[in-house]
């Protein structure tokens, strides 16, 4: 097996392979990371329902306590050695395993697990929210149908996007695509890849919760994906490219994931995944391994020490415990932020936004709660056209973005008999060394008649454009993939109208998602770039597309495109003294608007 593995090892990396298993063989004490040491284990049992033989490498189980995390302000240090990967020599570039379904659920393959998520009922009150605007503002590029239908379901689909290439990540395989969607590379990323893979670096046959993202500040792609195994095994997977291009060398770590809370030990579920300049922050619900503890440990918060990861060296980071969060997202930083950021849902009425100060030393963990325009929850799931009930989730939050002080984030809720996608923007201000984090704008993006949206994740801009993606359906329209966007000079709380970019063609039900994702293209910080799922026969696809934000307050019927039907849409409104057509804003319907509304027409577009 030996010279099986090393056939997709670098020089030193495979030599290092090599002795690393005659140790492995000849004595009963196995390196594991810098400080840890540990005993082969015999093959664990694999997981409910699965029928695939065979582990990657042997599976090795710490000799030493989990990292203990019980007393609150507590931290844990970890480290890990590097596998150093060259996805170019992997046998086949493309390899896609044939699948005849039925797929599994991916939580069917995880230990029993549960958490009580009763809602915390917070103050009504009335912030302002806005909601769509009649035109749309997006324009749309280079789209394609990307990863369907692989042996797991949901997908839980995301996407990083480089200089030139575009990485995506299901439950459970990545691909690469260039910009025009020309895939250029596919592997699973367990053990059933030919290789995997995170199989070299020792995955076995169950990887889930896959994320990536392309880091900005350091160039490089990155890669995370969790495993657990029985009773007694958790992993972070997490791999770092050696350039901006994904194709060649690839630094990668499993580092141990396992915490101890009191006399159980906990395992990590639904990573949140982000990063800034000097860190990757992996965060994950925190279920139990074994012991007779509570079932749900809070959230873990896993700072990763950027530095070595970019350089091939061995892992270091640093483990902290919110034991009162759940389900906590990580913000993607653009800018100089003082501190990693991180959102969840608090209450009905209010957010908890959280930041680690010395994440890479000697990390605390800080907690504010800012009040957001009331909501309730979503119920009852999305219709969709031939199919049952969507599963929308419970209102958790999907996706976190800073930016030079504006932090975003969105989530589900239940608004005019009907779940809608509802995003945030706050202000952080100087908190939280002083100060505190205010709510700025916020809204709601309804789909319109009938149509349910849920899954928004977002993204803002060089401009101060804002980009959303999100799932949509109605009793009489398949699940699709929508859009959204709007300019700084919108009105507060508002998007454009929603665009289709991709629709199923068959009805569906159960899990979906379970997120969707957004990204900004790094080569002009302009151009956003979306991942969503819709069904198809064969089960789910995912879909791919690329947007601009196009503003033009001439574009009068929303259409996209300025010509002579916006002249005749506006004179339409300014003849009938509809309020939209009074431009100058003096309640009189006279020439001064004419003219005001011909000189939207000859300025360029936002």
């Amino acid at each position: 097996m030996m010279r099986h593995q090393c056939r997709y090892l670098v020089g030193a990396a495979c030599a290092a392979l090599a002795t690393f298993a005659l140790s492995a063989c000849s004595s009963p004490g196995v390196r594991v990371g810098l400080a840890e040491t540990g005993t082969l284990a015999p093959r664990p049992a694999q997981p409910e329902g699965y029928d695939q033989p065979g582990y990657g490498f042997p599976h090795l189980i710490a000799g030493k306590d989990p990292v203990d995390l019980t007393e609150p302000g507590s931290f844990g240090i970890g480290t890990a050695p590097v596998e150093i990967i060259d996805t170019r020599k992997f046998p086949q570039q493309i390899n896609i395993p044939a699948f005849d379904g039925p797929p599994r659920r991916v939580t069917h393959m995880l230990p029993r697990h549960s958490r009580d998520k009763t809602p915390i009922i917070g103050e009504p009150n009335d912030l302002p929210l806005g909601n769509v605007l009649e035109a749309s503002r997006s324009q749309t590029g280079e789209q394609w149908p990307a990863i369907s239908q692989t042996p797991w379901t949901p997908p839980d689909p995301t996407l990083a996007v480089g200089p030139a290439h575009i990485v995506e990540t299901v439950n459970m395989a990545v691909a690469f695509y260039d910009k025009q969607g020309n895939l250029e590379f596919y592997a699973n990323l367990d053990s059933t890849g030919n290789p995997g893979f995170f199989e070299t670096v020792g995955a076995g046959n169950f990887t889930f919760d896959p994320k990536c993202f392309y880091d900005h500040y350091s160039q490089r792609f990155v890669i995370v994906a969790l495993e657990v195994y029985g009773s007694t095994e958790s992993w972070i997977c997490i791999a770092v490219s050696d350039d901006s291009n994904p194709h060649g060398v690839w630094y990668k770590y499993r580092t141990d994931s396992r915490v101890q809370v009191g006399g159980s030990w906990y395992w990590v579920d639904y990573p949140g995944f982000g990063y800034d300049q000097t860190g990757y922050y992996v965060t994950g619900n925190l279920f139990r391994l074994s012991g007779g503890g509570s079932g749900f440990a809070g959230v873990l918060f896993r700072s990763y020490n950027k530095t070595p990861l970019l350089s091939g060296q061995p892992a270091q980071w640093t483990d902290v415990r919110d034991g009162n969060g759940a389900s906590v997202q990580v913000a993607q930083h653009f800018g100089n932020n003082s501190r990693p950021f991180f959102v969840s849902v608090n209450s009905t009425s209010s957010m908890k936004i959280q930041a680690i100060t010395n994440p890479h030393t000697s990390p605390v963990l800080s907690t504010t709660n800012v009040t957001v325009p009331s909501f309730s929850y979503p119920t009852g799931g999305a219709p969709n056209l031939g199919g049952g009930s969507i599963d929308v989730l419970d209102g958790r939050i999907i996706n976190v973005m800073w930016r030079d002080g504006r932090l975003y984030a969105g989530h589900g809720i239940r608004a005019n008999s009907k779940n809608q996608a509802r995003w945030y923007q706050f202000n952080t201000n100087n908190w939280p060394q002083s100060g505190g984090v205010t709510y700025a704008q916020g809204g709601n993006v309804d789909g319109g008649s009938g149509v349910h949206t849920w899954f928004p994740a977002l993204y803002e801009n060089k401009d101060g454009h804002v980009g959303m993606v999100m799932a949509a359906s109605s009793s009489s329209t398949h699940a699709a993939v929508r859009i959204t966007s709007r300019a700084p000079s919108d009105p507060p709380g508002t998007m454009g109208a929603t665009q289709q970019v991709a629709i199923g063609n068959t009805g569906t039900s159960g899990r979906w998602g379970d997120y969707f994702d957004i990204a900004v293209d790094p080569v002009d910080d302009r151009t956003f770039w979306i991942v969503g799922q819709y069904p198809i026969a064969s089960g789910w696809e995912t879909w791919i597309s690329s947007f601009k934000v196009s503003f033009c307050e001439a574009d009068w019927n929303g259409d996209g495109v300025v010509n002579t039907q916006d002249v005749l849409a506006f004179l339409n409104d300014w003849t009938a003294n509809n309020a939209k057509a009074d431009l100058n804003g003096d309640t009189i319907f006279n020439s001064l608007d004419v003219l005001a509304f011909l000189n939207l027409y000859n300025t360029p577009c936002d």
